[in-house]
C-alpha cells in the first residue's frame, strides 16, 4: 500500500496525539476544576508548568504514563509480528506489569495478576468482570486503543474486530469494547476517507451498547462543562473518557484548542487527554501539533523509530 503524505501526517498525528495528551494531561490528573484553576491560574499549556507534587513528581516533565506504556505494548507487538497477535500483546502487557510500572489501573492489575494470564487472557478478563458483578466499565482499554485504528485502517470490519478482541484482553464489559470500537472507527475513517460526519457516528453508535447512546445524549453538548470531567464521581468511567474524545472531535477548532480544553477540566486528564488528542491528531494531522509539545516529549526518538517501523509494514 502506498501511503499518501496526508495519511502519513494523520498517522503521525494520531500517535503523537496519544503521547502528548498523556504527558501534558498528567499535569491536571485527578484534580478538580477548582484545583486546576488554583494550580494553573492561566491554564496548563506546557510541560514546564506541571506541578511536582507527590503524585506528579514520580515522572519527569514531558514523560508519558501507563496509558502510553500499554499503547506501546500493542504497537510493538504489531511491528514485531506484522499482525494482531492477541497472545503476544497479552504477553507484552504481562512483561510490562512485572516490571512494576509507576501506574496501573485496578482492573488491569487484577486481570494481569491472575495465574496463567498469558495463556488465557480473555478468560482472565471475563472472570474479573464476572466477579465484579458484570458492572465495571473503566477506561483502561480505551486509553491505549488508538493504535488499533491505524492498523488495517482500510478494513472497517477488521478494525472493529481488532478493537473488540484487544479490549477484552483486560476489559470485558461491552461498554469498554464499544468505546474502543468508536474511537478506532473514527481514526480509521480519518485515514481512509479523510473523516466521518455526524450521521456516520450516529449510525455507528445506534448499533452498539444502548447505554452509550443514552449517556452521550445526556452529557455530550458543545459546552464542555456538561461532561463534568473534573468531578470525582465516574472519573474513570469509559463513557466519560469516550465523551471527551467525541467532544474534541466534534467541537474543537484545532488540535491545540481541543486538547487544552479537555485537560484544563481536570479529572482523569492524562487518559482523557490521550484519547481525545489521538482523534484530534487523526483529524488535524501531525503538522497541526505545536512544535514545543512534540520536542518536549521525553523519549521522542523512541516514538519516531516506532512510527518509521510501523509505516514500513503498513
Amino acid at each position: 500500500m502506498n501511503l499518501s503524505n496526508d495519511t502519513i501526517n494523520k498517522i503521525r498525528g494520531t500517535i503523537y496525539g496519544q503521547v502528548i495528551g498523556d504527558a501534558l494531561g498528567l499535569g491536571t490528573e485527578f484534580m478538580t476544576k477548582d484545583e486546576v484553576t488554583e494550580y494553573y491560574p492561566n491554564g496548563l499549556t506546557d510541560y514546564n508548568q506541571i506541578v511536582q507534587d507527590k503524585h506528579r513528581s514520580r515522572w519527569k516533565k514531558g514523560a508519558w504514563t501507563d496509558d502510553t506504556d500499554q499503547f506501546l505494548c500493542i504497537m510493538d507487538s504489531i511491528i514485531d509480528k506484522g499482525k494482531v497477535d492477541l497472545l503476544d500483546i497479552a504477553n507484552n502487557f504481562y512483561k510490562w506489569y512485572k516490571y512494576k510500572p509507576m501506574g496501573i489501573g485496578h482492573t488491569t492489575l487484577k486481570v494481569l495478576s491472575l495465574p496463567q494470564y498469558t495463556k488465557y487472557p480473555q478468560k482472565a478478563a471475563h472472570l474479573v468482570w464476572k466477579l465484579k458483578g458484570k458492572k465495571i466499565a473503566p477506561n483502561g482499554a480505551l486509553m491505549r486503543n488508538a493504535i488499533v485504528g491505524i492498523w488495517n485502517y482500510s478494513n472497517q470490519a477488521q478494525v472493529r474486530k481488532n478493537s473488540s478482541e484487544i479490549c477484552k484482553l483486560t476489559h470485558y464489559d461491552q461498554r469498554c469494547v464499544d468505546s474502543c470500537i468508536i474511537q478506532s472507527q473514527i481514526i480509521s475513517a480519518e485515514l481512509e476517507n479523510g473523516g466521518c460526519d455526524s450521521n456516520y457516528l450516529k449510525e455507528l453508535i445506534s448499533i452498539l451498547d444502548p447505554r452509550i447512546k443514552s449517556y452521550l445524549a445526556e452529557n455530550l453538548t458543545a459546552d464542555i462543562t456538561t461532561l463534568k470531567l473534573g468531578e470525582k464521581e465516574g472519573m474513570g468511567y469509559t463513557l466519560k473518557a469516550l465523551s471527551s474524545a467525541l467532544w474534541a472531535y466534534t467541537y474543537a477548532e484545532s488540535f491545540e484548542q481541543g486538547l487544552l480544553a479537555i485537560i484544563n477540566e481536570g479529572g482523569d486528564a492524562d487518559t482523557n487527554g490521550c484519547i481525545a488528542a489521538s482523534v484530534l491528531g487523526a483529524k488535524f494531522g501531525f503538522d497541526s501539533i505545536p512544535k514545543k509539545w512534540i520536542n518536549g516529549v521525553l523519549g521522542i526518538e523512541e516514538i519516531d523509530n516506532r512510527i518509521n517501523k510501523l509505516l514500513e509494514i503498513i
